[in-house]
């Protein structure tokens, strides 16, 4: 009779221990996915963003850019692109109140990316 009892208490213990309700994740939409890509260069930018601010220098904020024609990118910016990235094309380029361009290129072997530098073609810290 002391067997049947322990043997019940635990039975009941465990049911109780297994009777919680399991949360259901809701689904994502496919439009809220985002590509590994996007979400690879949205890490790198904040790592960027965040080792800057951490050195005390002033972080570009990325929402200042208003577009501009790509004529208008000074020749200084042009011929820095060409220089370091041969065969590069210009896709579209702004500007920020700062002086700065963020000027996005596609490389011949398909890639593509984001450049900022200021109005002298200097790189400049995201």
């Amino acid at each position: 009779m002391k067997k049947l009892f322990i043997t019940t208490v635990f039975a009941l213990g465990s049911l109780a221990a297994f009777a919680q309700e399991a949360e259901t994740a809701e689904p994502q939409d496919a439009a809220t996915e985002v590509p590994a890509e996007a979400t690879d260069a949205a890490t790198e930018t904040q790592d960027a963003a965040t080792e800057t601010a951490a050195q005390g220098e002033d972080a570009v904020a990325q929402d200042d850019f208003s577009e501009i024609a790509i004529e208008e990118v000074p020749e200084a910016v042009t011929s820095m692109i060409e220089t370091n990235y041969p065969g590069a094309t210009m896709n579209a380029a702004s500007k920020n109140e700062a002086g700065n361009y963020k000027v996005e290129v596609s490389l011949e072997d398909g890639t593509s990316g984001a450049l900022i530098v200021d109005e002298e073609g200097n790189a400049v810290e995201q």
